[in-house]
Order: C-alpha cells, then sequence, then structure tokens
C-alpha cells in the first residue's frame, strides 16, 4: 500500500440489538479485497484498515447496513462518522484537485488585482457638486 496518508484505521460500531453482530458482521467485511478486519466484540466493534483510494468509511457502513447491520447511533458515533465521512470525501476530492501553480512572486498576485479594482480617492460626487459655496 503506498501513501501511509491514505492508509485508513477505523472502528465500526454496533448497536446493543440485535447481539451477536460483531462476528457476523466482521466476516462479511473480511470477504470484500482490500480490507483487513479486526474483531473487538468487548466494545461492540469492528477494526477496519484499507486504503482510501479502494474503500471509504461510509461505502463500508452502507454494505453492512444493507446486509441488515444495525451501526450504533448515538449522537457520538453520528457526529463521529459524519466528520470522518466528510474528510475522507475531501482528502479524495484534493487527490483529483490539480497542482496550484506558485507565483513567482507573493506580489504578483495582488499587482494584478490592484490593476483592476478601482482605488484611490475616488468621489463619486459629481465635479459641479463639489464646487459648490
Amino acid at each position: 500500500m503506498g501513501n501511509p496518508d491514505l492508509k485508513k484505521n477505523r472502528e465500526i460500531l454496533f448497536a446493543k440489538f440485535p447481539p451477536g453482530q460483531v462476528p457476523e458482521a466482521a466476516d462479511d467485511l473480511r470477504r470484500l479485497e482490500e480490507v483487513e478486519v479486526e474483531t473487538h466484540s468487548e466494545k461492540r466493534a469492528v477494526g477496519v484498515a484499507y486504503e482510501l483510494t479502494e474503500h471509504t468509511l461510509e461505502e463500508l457502513e452502507c454494505h453492512l447496513e444493507d446486509k441488515g447491520y444495525h451501526l450504533d447511533n448515538t449522537l457520538m458515533s453520528k457526529l463521529t462518522r459524519a466528520l470522518i465521512h466528510y474528510v475522507e470525501e475531501t482528502q479524495l476530492h484534493n487527490l483529483g484537485a490539480p497542482e496550484r501553480r506558485i507565483k513567482r512572486s507573493s506580489q504578483e498576485a495582488y499587482v494584478k488585482a490592484w490593476d483592476h479594482h478601482p482605488h484611490g480617492d475616488h468621489d463619486e460626487t459629481p465635479p459641479e457638486w463639489r464646487e459648490y459655496k
């Protein structure tokens, strides 16, 4: 596996009911390619390791839910999952983004912007009104 930033180690937490989901879900995930699986029955969790270019946590969770498994739906779990989904989606998006071209000089961008922007002490008042006494 290549880039260490793309290697993800996550835990998928399961609901208390129905009991016994963890070993079955772990077996189910082991059938997928490019996923390493560990069972953490005492925590009602399955540890997964995957390359982000092959899988995402959201994809693995959807796979499990489609098979009828019930994930932990406490507020903390939902927030954690949402954050991980966002981070992984952003990281994948950034992998496809072209590299930013660095300006030769940091001032070059400001000079061009300044040339196209009205500046100075520009007074919108018509000249005849400015001279009115």
